[in-house]
């Protein structure tokens, strides 16, 4: 019997390796240049870390989570998310008090949700993102928005994705808005789906996120927050706005947006495609007590995350230059001609590595115009030609493959020339 990848899993090779490639490059640049370092934390947890810190009246802990018992009977999860994690880690290695705040941390890697699997979707999944730690101004809010942002230029969606942003406010805000969503929705809570009634009793925000359409005819008639934000909650909401305006970042208010997580207070965001609802591309958002929930000290957080799947099929579906982007790779392709040629070739393709050039060799029995031919589909930019007549003259043929140009090089020159034509110099 074959044996087949998991149910909700899937494979990434070729063309779309490359893309996820060009996506994550992108994203680790941008978020450097915000000063953000990279951090990588373990794919297993302790179960009870996302039930305090991802909140139990979530989808994610209630249906979604991959939790065993391992052989010290423990209670063990694959990681949902991101967040709780780094902020465990932010937590237990006290970087609150060696680290200059904020610190600023970027991630990437698998996540795992048992949902139902459809197109762009799946129980494995990569996420990337940032979490930036121990901060509480709203700025610090807006440079994670206009990190997102200029990464997403930066792949060339920019100019196709707009924010949806909402403030949750800070307690104060929620408790009185708690209390007006219960009062609202006890009149109609009967004729509401089982989760509904759970998150009446759990979080009632939680009803705002619910995707069951005879529900929204309830949810469209509830409560706006904004109607009980504090004044402190109603200042903050109004700097980052204009912040964002300065900033020319497209962005609208959904005063319904609450996020799937729990611990999320003040401002919260997601990406969405502007012309077709296809879901959220990212999202994220600030948090107030999550540290301080799972025994860190009373500190604020802000991160988001996208799922690298999302982006890689909006990258190829309407970015008009993403062939341009899988065919921009250069490398040398090595052309030997006889036994020797091949060790010389080896030899050549060695000292290229060395100097972070790309290179491939033909090792087949082949003629020239199978080597050729092979050389395109790779889409090499130069073909390197190595004979026992240039083994002799130590004089070696190098050929554009773009402009079918050619010159020849002595075996002093030919790495150097070789690293001009691949850098400019």
């Amino acid at each position: 019997m074959e044996i087949r990848n998991v149910k909700g899993t899937h494979d990434i090779f070729g063309e779309d390796s490359r893309i996820y490639g060009y996506i994550y490059d992108n994203f680790v640049a941008f978020a450097s240049s915000y000063n953000a370092k990279h951090i990588i934390i373990p794919v297993i947890e302790q179960s009870d870390l996302f039930q305090r810190g991802v909140g139990e009246a979530s989808d994610v802990v209630r249906k979604e989570m991959y939790t065993f018992l391992d052989k010290g009977n423990r209670s063990i999860t694959l990681r949902p998310e991101f967040t709780a994690g780094i902020v465990r880690s932010f937590i237990q290695n006290k970087m609150y008090a060696t680290m200059d705040l904020p610190i600023k941390l970027y991630y990437c890697g698998p996540v795992f949700r048992y949902e139902r699997p459809q197109a762009g979707r799946y129980r494995q999944f990569e996420q990337l993102g940032v979490e930036f730690l121990g901060s509480d101004s709203e700025m610090v809010d807006v440079e994670t928005i206009s990190l997102a942002y200029n990464f997403l230029k930066s792949i060339g969606l920019g100019e196709i994705v707009v924010f949806k942003i909402n403030s949750l406010g800070d307690e104060e805000t929620r408790d009185n808005y708690r209390l007006a969503l219960k009062e609202y929705f006890k009149e109609h809570l009967e004729n509401m789906c089982n989760d509904c009634k759970n998150r009446y009793e759990l979080n009632p925000l939680r009803i705002l996120d619910c995707k069951v359409e005879d529900d929204k005819k309830y949810i469209v008639n509830a409560p706006k927050i904004n109607d009980f934000y504090s004044s402190n909650s109603k200042i903050r909401f109004e700097k980052t706005l204009r912040a964002l305006d300065i900033l020319k970042i497209p962005y609208v208010v959904d005063n319904t947006l609450v996020r799937g997580l729990d611990y999320y207070s003040e401002t919260v965001y997601e990406i969405h495609f502007k012309d077709e609802d296809i879901g959220a591309l990212g999202a994220g958002g600030h948090y107030s007590n999550l540290i301080e929930e799972l025994g860190g000290p009373k500190l604020s957080g802000v991160g988001f995350s996208f799922g690298i799947e999302r982006l890689l099929s909006l990258f190829k579906d309407k970015n008009p230059y993403y062939k341009q982007v899988i065919e921009q790779e250069q490398i040398v392709y090595i052309m030997p001609i006889g036994e020797e040629s091949v060790l010389k070739g080896m030899e050549i393709a060695s000292k290229l590595r060395e100097e972070y050039i790309p290179c491939e060799m033909c090792f087949d029995n082949v003629k020239f115009g199978a080597m050729f031919k092979k050389a395109n589909r790779l889409h090499a930019s130069y073909a390197l030609i190595i004979g026992e007549e240039e083994i002799k003259n130590d004089t070696y043929k190098i050929k554009d493959l773009e402009s079918a140009t050619q010159i020849e090089v002595s075996g002093e020159q030919l790495i150097d020339k070789i690293k001009q034509l691949f850098f400019h110099l």
